[in-house]
């Protein structure tokens, strides 16, 4: 019987710990293999959670690592819920979250319906219609900020021709109510073939055959689209917003590429907020306090969300 490298790796192994792996059970071999993976999300991601709350109910500035720290308790909580100008920030935020899922939505799955139709040049078109979502945001921010250029931009070019207000004078990014559906604009063209992949994994799940017997019954196609497929359809939608609302939530590259934050605060977004605060005013604990309370609103929002989409799954 030839010899196997099973076979070299046993005689390879000492008599000693070769007789401890054998007297484990299959549950105490399973947690040695996944022991290391569980410290090392622990170190990662529960360590810097439980140290961001005990620093939430201190005055810790980064920038004065020797100066005393002060136990304030929930004083930095008060001072963010009671700030107008967090208010604010939460406002634009929550403009930008729900615009860009409502166009990213509609305009994700009417591009799904048309490519689940299978016509010549299908394969061709979707590979099109997702290089948007392949560039980093970088680029794209860049890519946009010459779109919208007074001088150069083709996008003011775009408007003009349009509304017939000169390009010259026309700013997207400068402009107080303007500069929100700049970025509306920019992050439904990235992110709407992510949106449009998840729609149309639904829209190809159904089954050929409830079509076939919804004929049979002479529905309407109509009848069909409300009955049929926008309900089996709906759990790949509502994943589709709960990816993107958490994404946009914490958008922060894409603005500071386009706007920086303005103009004013127009753009000025929790993200952007939470950076201001910890590092350029250094108030380390009062951020700290702000990262704990959106943790809380977005898993609170997000836990409510998961159980309608369970509901909606066990239809």
């Amino acid at each position: 019987m030839p010899d196997t490298p099973m076979d070299r790796l046993a005689r390879a192994t000492p008599q000693q710990l070769s007789r401890r792996v054998r007297g484990l059970s299959d549950r105490a071999i399973a947690w040695v293999f996944v022991a290391p993976t569980i410290l090392l999300l622990l170190a990662i991601n529960i360590f810097p959670l439980i140290w961001t709350i005990r620093l939430s109910f201190t005055n810790y500035a980064a920038n004065k690592p020797n100066a005393e720290v002060k136990w304030v308790g929930l004083r930095n909580y008060q001072r963010i819920l009671t700030d107008p100008d967090i208010w604010a920030t939460m406002q634009a935020t929550a403009h930008f979250l729900i615009w860009t899922i409502v166009f990213q939505v509609i305009l994700g799955f009417g591009l799904a319906w048309l490519i689940n139709r299978k016509f010549k040049g299908n394969d061709l078109l979707t590979t099109l219609i997702v290089l948007p979502m392949m560039l980093s945001p970088a680029v794209v921010g860049n890519f946009w900020t010459f779109l919208y250029e007074p001088q150069i931009g083709l996008f003011n070019y775009a408007v003009e021709a349009l509304t017939g207000i000169p390009a010259s004078s026309f700013t997207m990014l400068g402009s107080v109510p303007l500069a929100p559906w700049a970025i509306v604009i920019v992050d439904t063209w990235m992110w709407t073939p992510f949106v449009m992949l998840i729609c149309l994994a639904g829209l190809r799940s159904i089954p050929d055959y409830i079509y076939e017997a919804a004929e049979v019954d002479r529905a309407s196609k109509w009848r069909q689209f409300w009955t049929m497929t926008v309900p089996m359809v709906l759990p790949f939608l509502m994943l589709a917003v709960l990816f993107r609302g958490i994404e946009n939530f914490k958008m922060f590259d894409l603005v500071v590429q386009l706007t920086g934050g303005g103009p004013g605060d127009t753009t000025l977004l929790t993200s952007i907020e939470l950076k201001r605060e910890a590092f350029e005013k250094w108030r380390t604990g009062y951020s700290s306090a702000y990262a704990i309370i959106l943790f809380v609103t977005v898993f609170g929002l997000a836990s409510i969300y998961v159980k309608a989409l369970n509901k909606v799954k066990d239809r």
